[in-house]
């Protein structure tokens, strides 16, 4: 019989099914059986770590147990939690007999491990101070649709076209596909290894996170570019990542500052010990992406339809706003005022501006509809910075008359929307398109702006 913990988690889903297809009679134990495929169920265990008696009836009639328990995701002193886990959990295994325990930690080398890889580490230590034969792998990080560490890089490259750059993207790593690690954990478990074992494994290329996350963008067909800068540390890194990818922003900091660790394998004794030959990042990378899941949007329905009328509404008061502190300066001073003569007729800024209104709210709106707030707060935000300064102009060119000012504001304008259309592309392409008319016509603004600032000085 054959413990698997962790079963409802990323590598122990994937590894469940492989070792029932091999055919290898499992129990699982686990905090929701009912998330558990059917057949499992109804031989696993319900219960927490720290249940003694729980875990007692999960290893009866053990041999083999593995170990993918982390307490990352939901403990906040997460390496004290996961060394008691791992305590409790290598006495009960000896306690029942248990004959091996397989383990999935990290690869890292040196006294200046970051605080996961050295609580990853410490868990083995920890698991085999119970006096039951360990075999642990320590693997770089796993590419694989699900794999945090890929999802991370994944969802940098989607929504960041360009990247600043910190030095821990260039940190030689070694990623090894998901399919790798479950062949050698399922190896683990049939091969003869009495006294257990410490491996490293690794894929077939030794390669930057960056260098991953340039893979990814050249399979997916996107340009991305990195642009490095040395002053970055792992902590401000991970505050930019609450912003980007706020879904992973938590882990993504424990992942980051343990990214700046090398992760490379120095001892190849899993090439000669097991038949698993690991395959390259190309290949890794064009099955994770052949894993990806269709996206769904995050707002459906009636939701969908209410961002839309915010969004829409959001523009339309912009220029409202903008309309009242204008309506004085408009009707009494911009006639007085020398301009070149292909200015347009005042009559065409009002149906310009409402079309363009439209444009902009249906283009925040395919954002938000797509990502949520949350995934969309960077991209929704600098949309928001752009209006704000459409609105501020108006206040200066009309209502103060300060033209010079005015213009001024503009080119931030300008920039603001590029940086909008730049982010947008990487979520929604047509968002991004309903934006162009806009930018053309901004840009059109500014130099009629910059005429007038030179015709009356």
């Amino acid at each position: 019989m054959v413990l698997l913990t962790g079963a409802t988690g990323y590598v122990g889903s994937h590894l469940l099914s492989t070792l029932l297809h091999r055919g290898h009679a499992v129990r699982c134990f686990a905090r929701h059986v009912d998330r558990l495929p059917e057949g499992v169920r109804e031989v696993s265990v319900q219960g927490e770590i720290d249940d003694p008696g729980a875990l007692a009836r999960a290893l009866e009639g053990v041999e083999t147990a593995y170990y993918l328990i982390h307490a990352m995701t939901h403990a906040q002193d997460f390496a004290s939690t996961d060394r008691e886990y791992a305590r409790l959990f290598g006495e009960a295994a000896r306690q029942a007999g248990v004959k091996r325990i397989i383990y999935l930690g990290g690869l890292g080398h040196g006294k200046t491990l970051s605080k996961h890889l050295a609580s990853r580490q410490e868990v083995g230590d920890t698991l085999r101070a119970s006096g039951v034969p360990v075999v642990e792998f320590r693997a770089s990080v796993i590419v694989g649709a699900g794999s945090i560490s890929f999802e991370l890089a994944r969802a940098l490259v989607d929504k960041l076209p360009i990247m600043v750059t910190p030095r821990w993207v260039r940190t030689p790593a070694q990623p090894i596909a998901i399919q790798d690690v479950i062949a050698y954990l399922v190896e683990a478990a049939e091969i003869d290894l009495p006294n257990g074992g410490l491996f490293e494994i690794g894929g077939a290329d030794r390669v930057s996170y960056g260098g991953l996350m340039h893979e990814y963008a050249r399979q997916r067909g996107r340009w991305h570019g990195m642009v490095p800068v040395p002053v970055l540390t792992p902590r401000v890194s991970s505050l930019w990542l609450a912003l980007v990818v706020p879904r992973y922003a938590r882990v993504g900091k424990l992942l980051i500052d343990g990214v700046r660790n090398e992760t490379t394998v120095v001892d190849d004794s899993a090439l000669r010990v097991f038949s698993v030959k690991p395959m390259g990042i190309e290949e890794a990378t064009r099955r994770a992406i052949a894993e990806i899941p269709p996206e769904s949007a995050a707002l459906t329905g009636t939701r969908a339809w209410l961002a839309l009328a915010v969004c829409i509404g959001a523009c339309l008061g912009a220029g409202a706003l903008g309309s009242l502190v204008s309506m004085d300066g408009i009707a009494t001073w911009y006639p007085s005022i020398a301009k070149p003569a292909w200015t347009p007729p005042a009559w065409v800024f009002g149906p310009v501006w409402s079309i363009l209104y439209l444009l902009m709210g249906m283009a925040a709106w395919r954002v938000w509809r797509r990502d949520g707030l949350r995934e969309g707060a960077l991209a929704l935000g600098v949309f928001g910075l752009q209006l704000a300064c459409n609105a501020i102009w108006s206040g200066l060119f009309f209502g103060l008359r300060r033209p010079g000012f005015a213009l001024l504001d503009l080119l931030v304008l300008w920039m603001l929307i590029l940086i909008t259309i730049v982010l947008f592309a990487a979520r929604d392409r047509m968002a991004a398109w309903l934006l162009v008319p806009y930018l053309g016509w901004v840009s059109f603004a500014g130099v009629l702006n910059a005429a007038i600032v030179q015709m009356n000085p």
